[in-house]
């Protein structure tokens, strides 16, 4: 850990110029020691960068700029092979920390050794109004190892855990396990946290710590269905890789369970959608 950094925050932005100055506020206003800020513009087309450009004179916080091409993959890993913290959490542009969470997700891991940890969030519309309040974490309620954490959440069909605004991991694991893993561009997060919680527990945090922010571009409401099969390509993996972790009885509960929520996903997108006009 690099002198003076405990926890690293690192933000991959991306045509956020609306929502991003939001973003880094929140993160930046957390009363936290040892924090730092990486934000790294993936050539937007939008005023993303010159968002960016007002936090400069912050000494926490560093700007960087990814070339275009190589999907979220590249800009992720981008940000997060820049930071030098010991903990690590990543922030997407248009989502917002709620106050508090970085310091007791920090104190939750170096209390208790575990190599991740969660919380719940609120799903929040455009305009920043709350859809649905408290989301995640449905039978993650207690430390448990990472690898039951894993299994529970490939039997349920859905990401458990939320998106990575909600959760905080270990960078050194991050980085030993490969960084943030592609393979399965929608579910980029998921197979992450499967990769460094093979390393050791989860434990959650049980408050609401985040926000994810919906609307008519983001990949699960206009790819639900692709999202569906790529949850069954994904738990194929972590079977074949993984087959002490994953049974097959697991596997096949996980691959209807996430058609299941595909299905319920496109009614209530249909719902929420007719709330954000």
């Amino acid at each position: 850990m690099s002198a003076g950094i405990r926890l690293s925050v690192v933000v991959p932005a991306y045509d956020n110029g609306r929502t991003l100055d939001e973003t880094l506020r929140s993160i930046l206003d957390q009363e936290v020691e040892g924090l730092e800020l990486i934000v790294a513009d993936h050539a937007s087309s939008d005023d993303t960068l010159d968002v960016m450009r007002r936090f400069a004179d912050d000494p926490r916080v560093t700007l960087l700029e990814t070339e275009a091409g190589g999907g979220a993959g590249r800009n992720w890993n981008r940000v997060t092979e820049a930071a030098r913290g010991e903990l690590i959490k990543l922030v997407c542009g248009d989502d917002v920390l709620r106050p508090g969470v970085l310091a007791r997700q920090a104190a939750l891991l170096e209390t208790t050794g575990a190599v991740m940890t969660a919380c719940r969030r609120d799903l929040i519309d455009m305009n920043g109004d709350v859809l649905l309040a408290g989301w995640g974490l449905r039978g993650l309620d207690r430390r448990m190892p990472g690898a039951e954490a894993v299994r529970r959440a490939v039997r349920a069909g859905s990401n458990l855990f939320g998106e990575p605004a909600s959760v905080m991991m270990r960078r050194d694991v991050l980085a030993r396990t490969g960084g943030w893993f592609d393979r399965f561009s929608y579910l980029i997060d998921q197979a992450t946290y499967t990769r460094v919680l093979l390393e050791g527990d989860f434990v959650p945090d049980p408050e609401v710590g985040a926000t994810f922010r919906m609307s008519d571009s983001q990949w699960s409401v206009a790819l639900a269905s692709r999202q569906s099969a790529e949850a069954r390509e994904f738990h194929a993996w972590v079977r074949e890789a993984h087959p002490e972790v994953l049974s097959g009885l697991d596997r096949r509960i996980g691959d209807v369970r996430a058609a299941l929520m595909a299905r319920a996903r496109r009614l209530s997108y249909r719902v929420l959608k007719r709330r954000m006009r």
